[in-house]
């Protein structure tokens, strides 16, 4: 009987090294006539937001824009003024190969920023934002998964891998008018906005993605109270619903939702009595949605014949896993100034992370997370001036964590939720920030399997002597397979004739090796 092979197309992941690219940001900036003349820098920021991306062939291009905010004061202690600016640009950047179904994400950071008036009337602004692409392919193997003839005994493993993955994005406009309190001053100008988006709700129906969640807005602009200068934080949340549209997804899909703010622009509005006490918000926000569906199949990792020579081919495949994720809340506690240098009052304080990195700790059990942590508040220094000083604190956190292998990508995703401060009566300004780490594991099982089998059925195997059964001593804890490779017999012969349950036979004891043919 001729040897016939049946054979399964796994997809497995292909990892591309990550890519990173630098764009620099420059700006030359005349103030408009109706804007005061610089007497004090005192703040500059940019961030940066990938707004958009499209991979073609071997080639991954995206859209770039920073937003560029600069504070200064006016002679006389004049209220904070801003002057925003966006710039955007077009980047690309060679992937290597052609990647089908590709998981893709596109980090921008802030490198570093460099302002300075070159006289009253004119800002220069130099700095650098880098992006990280990462990116996984998807490619097909076809190996073996059953075979039958020629006596050919087979070895075989289960391998569980995501099957199918989907992927959607969203774009959400969010506007909204909100009208300050009687309580609260009338606002100048916004001197800085801060919105996250917090883990949202997801569930499907009929077939469609329904997503649900809030976006939180802290502001801090700028106003008058008792004839002087002053700053006014505040706090507001913009609720969102969406149906999302994912061709192929059921029941039987994990799916994630990640909301990823993509602008978040506050301008003051002057109401019916021609005061700003409106504050219009507009916000962009994408949803990012992936669906996986699981697949396991019984795949042969090694054979042989009992009669015949026989040679196997060999294939390392890497079958992608479901994500698995955690999210760790904790607290990080920095001492941001002591004595003197305290100040008077403290308008605002808030928290940005950057450099984030994760990895599996030596012993397996853990996930290490660590970065900086970039303090930034707003105060009245003991001139009466507000200044806006930024200061870094290094921090790691160890997160248990189960099933993890250092084979297994690892990374994480650190949030601030909230920042309180507290001036003791020591005269330290301490701050506290409330941290949520989500980390992700997303890797894949490493397994040798048999691509190919010839046999040569030409020959038979030549024995030492004609006999039905064979003495063998066992070492203990060896597996039956490798003991019936040895002696081209049968697995479930050992089994049988030594009432074995297990794959191994783990006493060291004689035992009975029954020939077959």
């Amino acid at each position: 009987m001729e040897l016939k092979t049946n054979r399964e197309s796994v997809p497995v992941a292909v990892y591309v090294p990550d890519i990173v690219q630098e764009q620099n940001i420059e700006l030359d900036y005349i103030l408009p006539d109706y804007y005061p003349d610089i007497f004090r820098l005192v703040h500059c920021e940019v961030k940066p937001v990938v707004t958009g991306y499209s991979v073609s062939g071997d080639k991954i291009s995206y859209e770039l824009r920073c937003d560029i905010r600069i504070l200064y004061c006016g002679e006389g202690g004049s209220l904070l003024q801003v002057v925003q600016q966006k710039q955007s640009f077009t980047k690309s950047a060679e992937i290597g190969r052609n990647c089908d179904n590709a998981e893709i994400s596109v980090i921008p950071k802030t490198d570093h920023i460099n302002f300075r008036a070159v006289n009253k009337r004119r800002l220069d602004m130099r700095g650098a934002v880098s992006v990280r692409i990462k990116i996984s392919c998807d490619e097909t193997k076809e190996v073996i998964s059953d075979a039958e003839g020629m006596n050919i005994q087979l070895k075989k493993s289960p391998v569980q891998f995501a099957s199918k993955k989907l992927n959607a994005e969203k774009i959400v406009q969010i506007n909204d008018e909100i009208e300050l309190s009687d309580t609260q001053p009338e606002a100048v100008n916004i001197i800085s906005v801060r919105c996250r988006a917090d883990e949202c709700e997801h569930k499907l129906v009929s077939g469609k993605l329904l997503v649900k969640g809030t976006v939180t807005a802290d502001i801090l602009y700028s106003c008058e109270q008792n004839g002087m200068n002053s700053a006014e934080p505040l706090s507001f949340d913009l609720a969102y619903s969406q149906i999302v549209d994912i061709d192929g997804i059921d029941d039987s899909c994990i799916c994630k939702v990640t909301p990823e703010i993509l602008c978040c622009d506050v301008s003051p509005v002057a109401d019916k009595n021609s005061e700003n006490r409106l504050l219009s918000c507009e916000t962009e926000l994408r949803l990012v949605c992936k669906a996986v569906k699981t697949s396991s199949v019984m795949l042969v990792t090694d054979a042989f014949s009992t009669v015949y020579p026989c040679e196997a081919e060999y294939t390392e495949i890497r079958a992608e896993k479901i994500p698995i994720s955690a999210i760790e809340n904790f607290r990080h506690t920095a001492v941001l100034s002591t004595g003197e240098n305290t100040p008077d009052k403290v308008y605002s304080i808030w928290c940005s992370p950057k450099n984030i990195n994760a990895h599996i700790t030596d012993d397996g059990k853990a996930v290490a997370v660590s970065g900086m942590l970039t303090y930034s508040t707003a105060e009245k220094d003991k001139n009466g001036n507000i200044v806006m000083p930024q200061h870094d604190e290094a921090f790691e956190q160890i997160i248990e964590m189960a099933d993890l292998s250092t084979e297994k990508p690892v990374s994480a995703d650190v949030k601030i939720k909230d920042v309180s401060y507290n001036i003791g009566s020591d005269g330290n300004l301490t701050a506290v920030a409330d941290i949520s780490a989500e980390i992700l594991t997303c890797g894949a099982e490493s397994i040798r399997v048999v691509s190919e089998i010839s046999v040569d059925d030409s020959i038979r195997k030549k024995r030492d002597s004609d006999y039905a059964i064979k003495l063998y001593f066992s070492s203990g804890n060896e597996d039956i397979w490798d003991i019936a490779k040895r002696y081209s017999t049968s697995v479930n012969a050992i089994l049988e004739e030594n009432d074995i349950t297990g794959d191994t036979a783990d006493e060291n004891k004689m035992l009975l090796i029954p020939i077959v043919s």
